[in-house]
Order: C-alpha cells, then structure tokens, then sequence
C-alpha cells in the first residue's frame, strides 16, 4: 500500500544555484555574509540553509550567545573558524569540519580566516538569539 502522504509532498521543491542567488550581509553576524539556499520557503520555515562566508576585513566580535531551536548544524566548506562552546573549550573547525550544537548551548565564534566559508542548516529556519555572559559569570 502506497502512502497518501509522503514525506517529499510536505516540502515545494527548490535549486539554488550559485550564480544566481547573491550573498547579503543582512544576517545575524555583521562579519559575515549569508547565501540563502531557499529551503525556508520550501519547507514553509521548517528548515533553513545558508552558505555563510567571512567579509574581508571584518573580526569577529567573540560575543556569547545561545540560539533556541530544534537543530543546529555548520559544515565548513573552506577556510577555518574557532568557536568556543560551553564545557567544551575551543573547537578548531576547517574545511571538512562538521558540528552540532545542541540548542540552548553558550557559545562564541571567536575568530576565522579571511577566505571561510560554510554551511548552516537550522530548524526551524528562524529562531530566537539570545546574547549571554561568558560560561562561570
């Protein structure tokens, strides 16, 4: 029997291709710049992906925060990225790196080479940040 409702029927279908889809700084970092996939659109905000890459000349501002969502994942692409995670210490991530962060950790992206550029994937697409002190204040 052949399900009436399968899975891939939930979601529109979507390509995002490089060339046609421009990077923006309107994001959540000021020193990086966001390439959305279009899987918010297709999946109704369920999920979210973007490409993210450093913009030249802009640091890291090393804030601690926590993201309340579902999951959490970062993919880097090329370059490298430091982050600091709560109970973790700093994680040298680079191309090939992948992480989870599990919702409500404290973290920080601490600094990064001039060229990084990754992968996000969220879910929910959009979800609250919340600026936090450093682990132990």
């Amino acid at each position: 029997m052949s399900n009436p409702n399968p899975i891939w029927k939930q979601h529109a279908f979507t390509v995002s291709h490089a060339d046609q889809s421009a990077f923006a700084g309107a994001g959540l970092r000021p020193f990086f710049e966001y390439r959305e996939l279009g899987i918010a659109d297709a999946t109704e905000g369920r999920f979210g992906a973007h490409v993210i890459r450093a913009v030249p000349g802009r640091e890291s501002e090393a804030q601690w925060h926590t993201h309340d969502l579902d999951f959490q994942m970062v993919y880097v692409l090329q370059g490298w990225v430091v982050f600091e995670y709560e109970g973790q210490g700093e994680q040298i991530l680079r191309a090939g790196s992948c992480v989870l962060q599990p919702s409500g950790i404290r973290h920080r992206e601490v600094r990064h080479s001039s060229d990084l550029m990754l992968i996000e994937i969220t879910s929910p697409a959009q979800f609250e940040t919340t600026v936090t002190n450093a682990p132990g204040r």
